[in-house]
């Protein structure tokens, strides 16, 4: 990942937010909320400016930051983002309430794997961008990626796991993080070697994987 000089180097070059996003940024880190870091989501806007897709599922809204930056980057997106977690749910609804993008931001309260019938009636989506529970990563590329048009990209965030992915296991103090970690970096290697996808990962922010269908072979 980036060097702490680095990193800081380059958040000191990117413009301001908006005075809600700067609202939302103090809160999520007021409450402990996570949402992407600053370069990894303007990573992730500018992939979405180069693809400009027309629908995005996302998996995991929390307090619907990411949901919000993305309807800002794509003016013609509509997205589709799921929260099972209802204080976070209500916070979603409220934020994107006050950024008037209510219309475009469709927010499913409940857990991905029980509200697929609802994701299913939006589809196809140009993009799958995954944050939420690490250790169901594989599930849910596996449910939702059939969901994705041909030309899509699915995106997953923490890839690199605050470095932990690079740790040998027992250098890493908790069991839990041991376990979340193993889970991840079995998700990567899956992911890489996937036959009928190609994914590179971006050693920003807490990692991202981008992931494309293989095109057919001449």
């Amino acid at each position: 990942m980036l060097s702490k000089e680095v990193e800081t180097y380059i958040e000191s070059l990117i413009p301001a937010r908006s005075s809600l996003i700067e609202e939302m940024e103090q809160y999520a880190k007021g409450e402990q909320v996570p949402i992407m870091e600053l370069i990894g989501i303007e990573t992730l806007l500018q992939l979405l400016r180069i693809q400009q897709p027309a629908n995005i599922l996302e998996i995991g809204t929390a307090i619907g930051y990411s949901a919000i930056r993305m309807a800002d980057a794509v003016p013609k997106a509509e997205i589709v983002t799921i929260e099972r977690d209802k204080e976070r749910y209500d916070k979603a609804l409220y934020f994107i309430g006050k950024a008037n993008k209510e219309q475009r931001i469709h927010v499913l309260f409940g857990d991905a794997f029980e509200v697929t019938e609802a994701i299913q009636s939006k589809a196809p989506y140009d993009m799958i961008f995954i944050d939420a529970a690490k250790g169901q990563y594989q599930k849910f590329f596996e449910l939702f990626e059939p969901f994705l048009s041909k030309d899509g990209m699915i995106i997953s965030d923490n890839v690199l796991f605050k470095g932990y992915v690079a740790q040998a296991e027992e250098t890493i103090e908790t069991k839990r993080i041991r376990s979340l970690t193993a889970k991840i970096k079995k998700y990567n290697d899956w992911l890489m070697s996937h036959p009928d996808f190609q994914t590179m990962i971006l050693p920003i922010g807490d990692g991202i994987a981008i992931t494309k269908r293989r095109g057919e072979e001449t």
